[in-house]
């Protein structure tokens, strides 16, 4: 399979810049996983997708403000520091820019001193690790100085941080956020509880390995990086009955779809379990647990555009794109969704 295989043209002015004044209004796409059909509808719509004994599974991880700006002690130079992954208490894996100026031993000070760190190695792909030191309490002090590590491809200032979160945001440690969850509101979830659909909470910390681009042609040889999960025994508990009822299980997002497949064994059956996955999901893929999965747009020749082709199939997917472009839908994180259902026979 090549790269090119998932490509396909965007015009720029589709990315959406900005999120709705109502997050349920959002666009929704409705892609039938076997035959490809495609319909037009909202988000608040899903509801009338989802039955009743269905288990929904959303991602619960939080974002934290993981992007710093700060100084080169020695000569005052902008360094940007995008938090990864927390090693120990007080060590992150860390993107520098520009990091030729990061050597080992070298010190950064964000906020007037309120937080130092210094490179103590350079790590794969030239990430560093730094070590922090700071008076207080990490989380109220990243609070203050941290930004929302928007991706790149999103230019305006986020006006409100919360706006970059799910409603059901509750685990902090994500670099990114799992934005298919981000078209849900409290309502809507209520409602769709009381209309009997299960819902399940999964974790799993999104790195900004899921983003970074492709680049070798041939797809089978492209390395995940591996990103932190939870699943606790009631969420799987929830998945196992679902499955025997013989309702389906309903992915919001693929970091959830990711996190599933993970840990279910070949039978399908799920358990608690917590831990490092580097799953990479492409076409032929089987799927042993997820039935139907609500996305976003995805970025053409990424590894979230392979999965949903797995999910149905690259043909469909891209002729579901190609519609999707035709008729102005809006693209990535703060773009519209996609509802990749699983038919009833």
């Amino acid at each position: 399979m090549k790269l090119t295989d998932f490509n396909y043209d965007l015009p720029e002015e589709l990315i959406a810049q900005d999120p709705l004044e109502k997050r349920s209004d959002s666009r929704l796409m409705v892609v039938g996983r076997e035959d490809g059909s495609i319909e037009h509808k909202h988000f608040y719509d899903i509801i009338d997708y989802l039955n009743p004994g269905d288990c929904l599974v959303i991602n619960d991880t939080k974002v934290i403000p993981a992007r710093l700006m700060g100084v080169k002690e020695d000569t005052g130079a902008s360094i940007e520091v995008l938090l990864l992954k927390r090693k120990e208490e007080k060590v992150w894996e860390t993107l520098v820019k520009p990091g030729k100026k990061m050597k080992i031993g070298a010190r950064v000070t964000f906020g007037d001193g309120l937080l130092t760190g210094e490179v103590i190695d350079i790590v794969e792909e030239g990430n560093r690790l730094i070590r922090f030191e700071y008076e207080g309490i990490w989380e109220e002090l990243l609070d203050q100085l941290g930004q929302m590590p928007l991706p790149p491809y999103i230019t305006h200032q986020l006006k409100d941080k919360n706006r970059y979160q799910t409603v059901y945001a509750e685990h902090e440690g994500s670099a990114a956020a799992p934005t298919a969850g981000l078209h849900f509101t409290k309502e809507l979830l209520q409602q769709i509880k009381d209309k009997g659909v299960e819902i399940a909470h999964v974790t799993l910390h999104v790195g900004l390995g899921t983003f970074r681009p492709v680049k070798v042609d041939n797809i089978l040889e492209h390395h995940m990086h591996s990103e932190f999960y939870m699943v606790e025994q009631e969420a799987a508990d929830k998945m196992n009955a679902a499955k025997a009822r013989g309702n389906q299980v309903i992915a919001v997002g693929t970091t959830s779809t990711r996190t599933i497949e993970s840990v279910a064994d070949e039978n399908g059956v799920m358990r608690a379990a917590s831990g490092w996955t580097d799953i990479f999901i492409y076409p032929g893929y089987q799927f042993k647990v997820v039935d139907s999965l609500i996305t976003n747009f995805h970025l053409p020749e990424s590894t979230l555009l392979m999965l949903v082709s797995a999910l149905s199939t690259r043909e469909h997917m891209l002729h579901a794109y190609e519609v999707a472009v035709r008729e102005k839908y809006r693209f990535f994180s703060f773009g519209d969704a996609m509802f990749i259902q699983k038919r009833e026979k």
